[in-house]
């Protein structure tokens, strides 16, 4: 058309199946250079997620630890654990993104326009991503209880004299 520049914008997705992935986007002016450069954005943008349970811990991990949910844009998704055997319970773009991060089974929930598709990509990374955000009861630190000062100190309060005090 006249007077415009038409630019192709790239999405990509990198992740090993096993807990880690990217997400990467380029514009450009080729489609070749757009992929080329989101394929490097992605693979420098490589993040851990936590994988989790439902249920009983049994195997290996295969959904998401608790409901965690993204945004970006308009677009809100909520991913919820889900059972073993359910698989990814979303829109292709979801579960390809929940695919390459390792998850097996999730339930999702998402509003906004969620047709734009770059922004409904970023919105289930940034939720894949918020696993690691929130610290479950099995990673807490172990609390050492410590009497308080009248259960320690008993035995002496107990064997020392009381005192009278004498007015003059």
């Amino acid at each position: 058309r006249a007077g415009q520049r038409t630019r192709f914008k790239a999405f990509v997705v990198v992740g090993d199946h096993n807990g880690h992935i990217g997400l990467g986007v380029k514009c450009s002016k080729e489609v070749a250079g757009a992929i080329q450069g989101a394929i490097l954005a992605a693979k420098l943008a490589i993040l851990p997620i936590r994988r989790g349970y439902w249920g009983s811990k049994i195997g290996t991990p295969h959904t998401v630890p608790i409901k965690v949910t993204g945004k970006c844009g308009s677009v809100r998704i909520r991913l919820v654990p889900a059972p073993r055997g359910t698989g990814i319970v979303g829109a292709p773009v979801s579960k390809k993104i929940l695919h390459y991060a390792g998850l097996e089974d999730v339930y999702t929930s998402s509003s906004g326009q969620t047709a734009t598709l770059g922004n409904f990509a970023k919105a289930v990374f940034n939720a894949v991503l918020s696993t690691y955000t929130f610290l479950t009861p099995d990673l807490w630190k172990k609390t050492k209880f410590r009497q308080t000062p009248y259960q320690e100190h008993t035995d002496f309060l107990s064997t020392q004299k009381l005192k009278k005090r004498v007015e003059e």
